[in-house]
């Protein structure tokens, strides 16, 4: 299992961050990848992809995506915002995965999914393209902040499927978008301000096609983020896992002077959590 613990104890962060990747009960290789670049005590970038499975350089391109996107983080100005350093960044990894699938035949199908975070000062921003899950959790409420981009998940927003089906239909992971297959990809982008307390799961689609989420929040509650993520992928595997496993935890451990009314964020993370 790889692990990607948070910084030493004796840097002061105002967050924790803990990051899996696991084969999984079924599979014999790992298409997922994970990684994070901490650049200071509250500024963080981590992101979790999953290659494209049944296709050729599945794997290659989880990696790719994954080390293209923080290298590019990090040679960007800070100037420009984590925001727009995440977009340049994964724009930039899009590219890299597309060109290397056209110069070698052999990986010419190849594309992964991307779910990227950076928290600067305590504001969430996030670039997403695929089907990994970003969920917040605050006051013990988990919601899913990220859209699947699946012809299953389509169909449910669209009143055609519950979801109930969707999590069990035989083509729930047929893909709308990933990165590489086009040299521009459409891109989500979200922004949210977080606050003491709340915690991030980010997960690939292994891992809550496996747990619910409110076995997500309650496994993850009161423990630090390493025993959080350790925990999620060991009782995904005890009950057996069709998929790859990984996953990105994240506790905002300071205060970050925002509340719901925020900068007009109000309205918005009211709906996050509505029920």
């Amino acid at each position: 299992m790889d692990s990607l613990p948070s910084a030493p104890p004796s840097v002061e962060q105002a967050f924790e961050l803990a990051l899996l990747s696991d084969v999984g009960t079924t599979r014999p290789d790992n298409e997922d990848s994970c990684g994070h670049f901490i650049e200071s005590p509250d500024s963080v970038v981590f992101a979790v992809a999953d290659g494209v499975g049944g296709y050729e350089g599945g794997e290659i391109a989880s990696r790719m995506a994954v080390d293209i996107l923080l290298e590019a983080y990090r040679e960007s100005p800070p100037a420009w915002g984590s925001a727009k350093r995440l977009y340049r960044a994964i724009t930039r990894a899009n590219i890299g995965i597309h060109d290397k699938a056209l110069t070698v035949p052999e990986l010419s199908r190849m594309a992964t999914t991307m779910t990227a975070v950076a928290v600067e000062k305590g504001i969430l921003s996030a670039v997403h393209i695929g089907d990994c899950r970003l969920h917040l959790i605050r006051h013990s409420q988990i919601s899913v902040v990220t859209k699947d981009h699946t012809m299953v998940a389509d169909r449910v927003r669209m009143g055609l499927m519950t979801a109930a089906r969707a999590k069990t239909h035989p083509e729930r992971g047929m893909l709308l978008r990933s990165l590489g297959r086009e040299l521009i990809a459409s891109i989500d982008r979200i922004t949210l301000p977080l606050m003491e307390r709340d915690r991030l799961i980010l997960c690939s689609d292994g891992l809550y096609n496996t747990l619910e989420d409110k076995e997500l929040e309650s496994l993850s509650r009161d423990v630090d983020a390493e025993t959080a993520c350790r925990t999620l992928i060991d009782t995904a595997n005890e009950r057996g896992t069709a998929d790859n496993l990984t996953c990105a935890v994240f506790r905002m451990t300071s205060h970050t002077g925002h509340t719901l009314a925020t900068g007009g964020w109000r309205d918005r993370l009211s709906k996050l959590f509505r029920r």
